[in-house]
């Protein structure tokens, strides 16, 4: 825990006073700390390491495949999601985050 005693005055309450000011800047200055290194753990969780391992879609030209790594799944019709046409893409992205909220919960 955090303690301050202060002696520098003769009053007791003046004492009391300055000792509460000195707690309150400590326990101020904790809580930034803690706060300070929270975000900066979530910042490191975001930041990936660049290896090949970390791989988000292969596109797969030969075999008019695409592979996305997050979800483990094979989509078809290469030239139509490189277009735009994600949607097969996107809807199950969607439901393997609606899996994993559930099963955080």
């Amino acid at each position: 825990g955090i303690t301050v005693s202060c002696q520098d005055e003769k009053s007791q309450h003046k004492n009391k006073a300055r000792a509460m000011s000195i707690l309150r800047s400590r326990l101020y200055a904790a809580e930034q700390e803690r706060l300070s290194k929270e975000r900066g753990d979530m910042r490191l969780g975001q930041i990936g390491s660049g290896d090949r391992s970390e791989k988000i879609r292969t596109y797969n030209y030969p075999q008019d495949r695409v592979t996305d790594h997050r979800i483990g799944q094979n989509f078809s019709n290469l030239p139509g999601i490189l277009e735009g046409n994600l949607s097969g893409i996107i809807e199950a992205l969607k439901e393997k985050e609606q899996e994993e909220k559930m099963a955080g919960e």
